[in-house]
């Protein structure tokens, strides 16, 4: 049987400043020196994927207890010009608490990009960012994604600008708290913060639920 060459490419994305954006790597090495392009490399012998892709994360962010989930697997025989390589890709979510440039790998450069302001990438890294997107927001509407992009604590005005981030769209902010109560999605901590000129916002948390299972039950509440 012929050897395949299998990579893996993450797509991590948190919301900094308002956006959501996306770390990219600058390339040292052909093909498409200098082109940005998502972490990640090539799969070692005997190694799982999710463990080259988890080993990827931590080289390229120094952070490895995030949500990370399988995405796709892009086989385009000439997506690489060094010849047929087949990539996996993954996609993890990151809160901006966590979310530190730690390369423990010499890199050229590497940065946060916003996901709709994004330079001319490398390979179908294109396709992946944009796939990725999809993705979280389909999951937004019957799982716990969002999670991952949050602090334990939180206003629910920065949990709602988290979810419009996202989405890429305004929420209504009476519908917003009304779905979230509906699904038990948050419960108050007892604490109230200063947010801007106003009285003190109340302070959640999330509850410890899966809402995989409402899907299946043929619930459905979009945002």
């Amino acid at each position: 049987m012929p050897p395949l060459p299998v990579t893996v490419d993450s797509v991590i994305l948190t919301v900094l400043e308002g956006t959501l954006q996306v770390l990219l790597v600058r390339r040292m090495d052909s093909p498409f020196v200098g082109l940005w392009a998502l972490p990640g490399g090539f799969v070692r012998p005997e190694e799982p994927l999710e463990n080259a892709a988890i080993r990827e994360l931590r080289e390229s962010t120094g952070v490895d207890e995030v949500y990370l989930e399988q995405l796709y697997t892009f086989g385009q025989p000439q997506r690489d010009t060094r010849g047929r390589v087949v990539s996996v890709a993954y996609v993890a979510l990151l809160a901006a608490d966590r979310c530190p440039i730690k390369p423990q790998r010499l890199e050229a450069e590497v940065r946060w990009w916003p996901v709709y302001e994004l330079p001319e990438l490398a390979f179908d890294h294109g396709a992946m960012v944009e796939m990725s997107l999809q993705r979280v927001r389909t999951k937004l509407e019957y799982t716990t994604i969002g999670f991952q992009l949050m602090p334990e604590a939180f206003t629910m005005a920065q949990l709602q600008s988290v979810y419009e981030v996202i989405l890429d769209r305004s929420l209504d902010k009476r519908n917003f708290q009304r779905k979230l109560s509906l699904l038990g999605l948050v419960e108050p901590t007892g604490d109230v913060r200063k947010e801007g000129r106003g009285r003190p916002a109340q302070v959640f948390r999330f509850r410890d639920v899966d809402f995989v299972h409402l899907r299946e039950r043929g619930i459905h509440v979009p945002f």
